[in-house]
């Protein structure tokens, strides 16, 4: 009857189809003025901010606008969320940092398929994508049907007890925390880069706009702030490369004829690996490998020798009476050098991995129409390679997928629904508008990889583009070229680009106006902040709701501990932020870790809670620390520098030759085992009444 046209729900659905297409012709109106302002000669300078700060401020204003300290409006948005919104929310949600900003980038630097030591781009857009159809098939629809609040309720009342509820708040703070550090991280990328300030200012500016929408409004306003970002992302993605398509191919359905370039590219390919320029500087590459080799092998005596070595440069310069700006330069290579023989170990190793990896044809990338590394019907090592790379992808995908089905904060957005049904219904809705993106993300890569070996190999360090420069001051890990044989050309084993700079420099790459690129640049900042919001929240409600009121103020008023849950929001966005600072890893890592200690602590626990029966207390337990501690114990020891902190020399070795990122295989394998063991093994007890649970 809600659905009625004269209902308040259809009426509620008429005012929103209002609001949203206000909002689209709004901002394509936006855009017209900035891409006009810019052909009358307005300067990059003041293009960057404002698409930076009227984005971030129109994040904000939907934020105060929906501000409520209601709770069940600010965990649940009131349970009232139309189907296609909240599949959009879900969307935008889900299309993180990682997703908009580095997936175009993994396929580009690893292949469909990836190598030997890599799974694969293709591995996350097929993880990503399939994990929604778990999600609809096997944990969303039943969550919601209970009438929940956070998923640690889930376990609390399915379970009973206080440590399934604990330990599965402990699991979503951690892989949350984890999440939302790598989208920090990609606002501090974005905003420094658009603004010109340093990359932690524009970590604060960033998150001014997450804390304004999910302080105030809880999951009412985080809600409609992502249906806004989802329409900035989506234009932001498609734009460029159907541009680039338009360009390279006449045709601007860039996921329809991507695959013309694909035959180019392999003929670009093989040139480069002919070329002698390129073989050059593979063998300055392997030599500079041999030279970190050999301090390795005397680390305490090298570093001695190299801090001489610098000072005696500095020492001739002043003698020389040299140029400021050189015995400058000289200082901060002396101050850059290694502190201590730990460091210099960690440091020199990652440079000779580095120098090993950039040795290999193509500066280390696969080439394209190679499925994996290695060759089935091929030597012993080219098979061990074809079945490790095979492995690896498939491990990936799976973690993805299950990570997906068990991430807490995106099953919250599941709750905000009106019925099970409209749960059902909003997850297919969401996987319609993941898949608008994802369909061109390799796409995306292929176009650029032609771009890039067409336009810039071959061309003048004279005349080197702007965006190169520009991109290298924020970091030269994103994105810098060396003349590494002294040739004076750009050959493509000089170019090193980062896996989260391919999509943010695709406008400048591919000669398109500079609007598109402040256009990408906010699409990646509303990606960034829409999954920061959601992560905040169920950070912030299982610190508070979860752990706090269940085990230490269980006399606070609902209101009280939405006010409590919004200043535990603001201390771990603060928290997250100082951590960002350090750059722990590259966003795809980061995420991927993420993914698969959500799917080990909480996936096996969850889905046999709901379809098995005899799923019991001391099962549940079990599975959770089992399946989380074995894979946080795989990811650690792996870890080359913590390895390197605690003395311990050499890599890990790999279990079954699975690499760290996809560790989570291993414990959602044992996490469910363990937890069907133990509930046979031990008799199941009488669940008591779970009180509260329902309560905001």
């Amino acid at each position: 009857m809600d659905d009625l046209p004269g209902s308040p729900a259809a009426s509620y659905e008429r005012r929103i189809r209002r609001v949203l297409a206000a909002f689209v012709g709004g901002f394509l109106l936006f855009l017209a003025a900035l891409a006009w302002a810019e052909q009358q000669g307005l300067s990059r300078f003041w293009l960057g901010p404002i698409f930076m700060f009227s984005t971030v401020m129109m994040y904000a204003a939907i934020g105060i606008r929906g501000r409520t300290t209601d709770p069940e409006e600010y965990y649940v948005a009131g349970r009232r969320i139309p189907p296609m919104y909240n599949g959009m929310a879900a969307a935008a949600d889900w299309m993180s940092a990682a997703s908009f900003i580095s997936l175009a980038g993994g396929l580009y630097l690893q292949g469909f398929s990836g190598s030997e030591r890599q799974p694969g781009g293709l591995a996350y857009v097929l993880g990503w994508t399939g994990g929604f159809v778990l999600v609809a098939l096997l944990v969303a629809p039943y969550l919601r049907r209970m009438g929940l609040y956070t998923v640690p309720d889930y376990f609390h009342v399915r379970y009973g007890g206080d440590w399934p509820r604990r330990l599965a708040a402990l699991a979503a703070i951690i892989c949350s925390f984890t999440y939302v550090v790598a989208q920090i991280y990609g606002i501090g990328l974005i905003a420094s880069r658009l603004t010109g300030v340093q990359f932690e200012i524009g970590i604060l500016l960033g998150l001014g706009g997450v804390l304004l929408c999910s302080f105030l409004g809880g999951m009412r306003a985080i809600t409609w702030t992502q249906v806004a970002q989802y329409i900035v992302l989506l234009l932001a993605f498609l734009i460029p490369v159907s541009w680039l398509a338009y360009k390279q191919l006449g045709n601007p359905m860039a996921p329809l004829v991507y695959g013309m370039q694909m035959q180019k590219i392999a003929d670009l390919e093989s040139q480069l690996m002919a070329s002698p320029g390129e073989r050059e500087v593979q063998q300055v590459f392997l030599q500079r490998a041999a030279d970190y080799r050999a301090k390795l092998a005397d680390v305490e005596g090298a570093l001695v020798r190299e801090r001489a070595a610098a000072r005696e440069r500095i020492r001739q310069l002043k003698a020389q009476d040299a140029d400021p700006a050189r015995i400058v330069a000289a200082n901060r290579e002396l101050a850059a050098l290694p502190r201590d023989p730990a460091s210099a170990r960690e440091y020199w190793t990652r440079l000779q991995q580095e120098s090993l990896q950039r040795a290999q044809p193509l500066g280390g990338l696969p080439p394209h129409g190679t499925p994996f590394a290695g060759d089935p019907d091929g030597s012993a090592a080219e098979r061990d390679a074809f079945n490790g790379s095979r492995a690896n992808f498939l491990a990936l995908v799976f973690c993805l997928m299950a990570g997906t089905a068990g991430l807490p904060h995106l099953l919250t957005r599941f709750y905000t629904t009106r019925s099970v049904a409209d749960t059902r219904t909003s997850v297919a809705w969401a996987l319609f508008f993941v898949g608008l993106l994802y369909l061109s993300v390799p796409a995306l890569a292929v176009l650029v990889k032609f771009e890039v070996m067409q336009g810039l190999v071959g061309s003048s360090f004279d005349a080197l583009p702007a965006w190169i420069v520009q991109w290298g001051r924020v970091d030269p890990a994103l994105a810098s070229v060396s003349d590494v044989n002294g040739d004076g050309l750009v050959q493509f084993g000089e170019i090193r680009m980062g896996a989260d700079i391919i999509m943010l420099a695709t406008p400048e790459i591919g000669g398109l106006p500079y609007v598109i690129s402040g256009l990408v640049a906010a699409g990646g900042l509303a990606a960034a902040l829409s999954t920061a919001d959601g992560l905040l929240l169920t950070i912030s409600n299982a610190l508070v709701r979860d752990l706090f009121w269940h085990d230490i103020g269980p006399r606070t008023t609902p209101e009280q501990r939405v006010i409590l849950s919004k200043f535990a929001l603001l201390g771990v966005a603060l928290l997250a932020a100082m951590v960002a600072t350090l750059k722990p890893a590259d966003i795809l890592p980061l995420v991927s870790a993420s993914f698969s200690l959500a799917a080990s602590a909480l996936l096996p626990a969850m889905v046999l809670g709901i379809f098995w029966p005899r799923a019991t207390r001391s099962g549940a337990v079990a599975g959770m620390l089992a399946g989380f501690g074995v894979t946080v114990y795989y990811m650690a020891s792996s870890s080359h520098t913590l390895r390197t902190v605690l003395g311990v020399a050499g890599e890990a070795p790999l279990w079954f030759g699975i690499m760290p990122a996809a560790g989570g295989v291993f414990g959602v394998a044992l996490g469910a085992a363990t937890m069907v063991v133990v509930s046979l093994a031990l008799p199941a007890r009488v669940l008591p009444a779970a009180s509260g649970a329902g309560n905001p």
